[in-house]
């Protein structure tokens, strides 16, 4: 088994490790990312780069070639009324220009644009087809991973700190002996493709969700065609794919009647993803020499499509904060617990919104209790058209968005 050494070990090349690897190795770190697959192509992961996000990619220098990375915009939120009107419910086109609005880009090209901005600065590597199997650990300090390569190779990697950003299954996290608190999800989600008509346009579209009885959908505009997602009861999964892929346009169709002119491009189940919704979060993000940020530390809901970015919030705390400690070679446990402490009560604030959103827009729905949306919302939104910008601005931007850290700063 070979060994070899780094400055920083961060283990999965999602948003939080890609971003984290960039910052790093900006602020002159020796860092490696491991990434266990061959490449970024996974399909239905998230997708949705918010207005904070964005920010941050112009204040690294980045704004310009993401601007020119494939993708959609979405404008807003609207709920479908009893009498077949729409009711806006958040507006991101209120917001400051130009972070108004939710860019949807396909991971893999978000992915892939932040690896070649990170392969620009020296000190940075990243490691394809290299999965993190289990902690190396000297007494209570984590010192390292050991890793597995798709050919079957294994070897050791030595680092001052390992960032686990594996992941909501993540295996950093499970070797640590670090469980996470699990809180009640009322619902799974089924993704799927669907052909746009052309006749939608290409500017800034609002999400429409459609309800009825125990049962929602959502399709969210990309371009060329639409990435649909039905909303149904936790632990559904098995009932739905032995109906089969008929009763499954089916239910589409019922839901969206304007949809049933395409449904056949479903050709099987197989082309109907489940993602199985978690909602969790660590008591304690770190152990001496180990650092857990993104999903790895607190998965979230897809609810406002907040996962990818707060992962990449942690990130960016993480890099301002431990980039000095790091030039010094002497990162401590207390510098760890600062990340959490700073990114931990927004996590806990989102979570809170995902929770009370779960509680009374969906869980009276997937039980039973309730066809479309509460009459509450409804009202609100009618009433008080300035209420709209409340819901953008936490959803685009989060109760404490990062800033690139000045090391990290770049001038297109």
């Amino acid at each position: 088994m070979s060994v070899e050494s780094t400055g920083v070990l961060v283990c999965g090349g999602g948003p939080a490790g890609m971003m984290l690897g960039l910052l790093l190795a900006r602020a002159g770190v020796a860092v490696t990312v491991l990434e266990k697959h061959g490449d970024f192509l996974r399909d239905f992961r998230g997708d949705t780069v918010h207005p904070a996000t964005i920010r941050l990619l112009d204040e690294l220098g980045l704004g310009e070639g993401f601007r020119a990375l494939p993708q959609s915009h979405l404008g807003g939120l609207s709920l479908p009324a009893p009498d077949g009107s729409l009711v806006p419910l958040s507006d991101f086109a209120a917001l400051p220009p130009p972070y108004n609005y939710i860019a949807m880009v396909p991971q893999w090209d978000l992915l892939s644009f932040l690896a070649e901005a990170a392969g620009k600065e020296p000190g940075f590597s990243l490691r394809m087809n290299t999965e993190a199997t289990a902690l190396v650990r000297e007494g209570e300090k984590v010192v390292g991973v050991r890793y597995r390569t798709a050919d079957g190779g294994e070897g050791e990697i030595r680092a001052e700190l390992t960032v686990g950003c594996d992941g909501r299954h993540s295996t950093l996290r499970a070797d640590a002996g670090l469980v996470p608190r699990e809180f009640p999800v009322p619902f799974d989600v089924w993704w799927f493709r669907l052909p746009r008509p052309p006749q939608d346009g290409d500017g800034p579209a609002a999400i429409t969700p459609v309800a009825r009885g125990t049962e929602a959908l959502i399709a969210l505009a990309r371009e060329g065609y639409l990435q649909v997602a039905y909303f149904t009861a936790k632990g559904s999964d098995p009932r739905l794919r032995a109906e089969g892929i008929e009763r499954f346009r089916e239910r589409v169709a019922r839901l969206r009647p304007d949809f049933a002119d395409r449904v056949d491009e479903l050709k099987s189940m197989d082309d109907v993803f489940v993602l199985d919704v978690k909602l969790n979060r660590l008591k304690r993000w770190h152990l001496d020499g180990l650092l857990l940020i993104g999903d790895a530390a607190h998965a979230m809901s897809p609810a406002g499509g907040v996962g990818i970015n707060l992962a990449i919030q942690d990130a960016v705390a993480a890099a301002t904060i431990l980039a000095g400690p790091l030039r010094r070679h002497a990162v401590t446990v207390a510098d760890l617990a600062a990340v959490q402490a700073r990114r931990r009560r927004p996590t806990v604030i989102v979570q809170t919104g995902q929770r009370l959103l779960q509680r009374f827009m969906f869980g009276d729905q997937f039980t039973g209790k309730r066809s479309g949306p509460p009459k509450a919302l409804l009202l609100l939104g009618r009433m008080f058209p300035r209420f709209r910008t409340i819901p953008a601005r936490f959803i685009g931007f989060g109760p404490r968005p990062e800033h690139a850290p000045a090391f990290a700063r770049r001038i297109p």
